[in-house]
């Protein structure tokens, strides 16, 4: 393989890994191994560190390709906590205020996911990388700053229910590029005039590229550590490690 003219990984990103860390990893292995002291390595489609699934990792200069990659139509399965809100709408900070769930029914929640699909106006979570003059809107949230965040326009082609009780649903998400799902679980939370957080969070495709398709962390370390590589030298010939 030639990781430097480019190759692409499709990973299962582990849980609490960042993004980044997936990345780390594949580009040290192949430091390594190629003698090198510098690869291009990125990602394509960013996900909070308590999800899992699908994110595309390029190297070298298919790294260009990241925008176009990281474009496409993402799924998910997301588990909301109802009656409960968290100031990150996730399980990264602890309950701030719990509300009744007596009154949610199984068919209020089916209506109420209806109004979420289609063209959508979504703030941004607080606990995001979204930038509020030119600072990160996480590191004002963390210092009890609240960060001023417009609503973006974004498509949810599908939500479907999957499991559902008063106090936890199930659901799929079929949505566009830019969208936070911590925000959808605070937001649904809302509309079923109770509170919302996710606890827990799985992408199962971006674009093409689906969940069966990815290796796990374990499988891609054996796979960089025992893969044929293509190295060029410095008079452009290649040779094999």
């Amino acid at each position: 393989m030639d990781f430097v003219n480019g190759e692409i990984l499709y990973i299962d990103k582990p849980y609490r890994w960042t993004s980044f860390d997936a990345v780390k990893r594949v580009r040290t292995i192949l430091t390594r191994r190629m003698g090198r002291k510098k690869l291009k390595v990125g990602h394509a489609g960013t996900l909070d560190p308590l999800a899992t699934g699908v994110i595309i990792v390029a190297t070298g200069r298919a790294t260009k390709m990241i925008e176009s990659l990281q474009s496409g139509v993402k799924e998910y399965v997301a588990t909301i906590a109802l009656g409960a809100t968290t100031p990150s709408y996730d399980l990264e900070t602890e309950i701030d205020n719990r509300y009744p769930v007596e009154h949610i029914t199984r068919e209020m929640v089916e209506d109420v996911l209806k109004q979420f699909t289609g063209r959508i106006e979504q703030v941004p979570p607080a606990f995001s990388a979204c930038k509020v003059d030119g600072k990160r809107a996480y590191e004002m949230a963390r210092k009890g700053r609240e960060p001023k965040l417009k609503a973006k326009v974004l498509v949810i082609d599908e939500i479907e229910l999957q499991d559902y009780s008063q106090t936890a649903i199930t659901v799929r998400i079929v949505c566009s590029k830019g969208t936070y799902i911590r925000a959808l679980a605070r937001d649904i939370g809302r509309a079923l005039k109770s509170g919302g957080h996710l606890t827990a969070l799985r992408r199962t495709r971006i674009g093409d590229v689906r969940i069966d398709d990815c290796m796990t962390m374990e499988r891609v370390v054996e796979f960089l550590n025992t893969v044929q590589i293509e190295i060029k030298n410095d008079n452009d010939k290649s040779s094999d490690i």
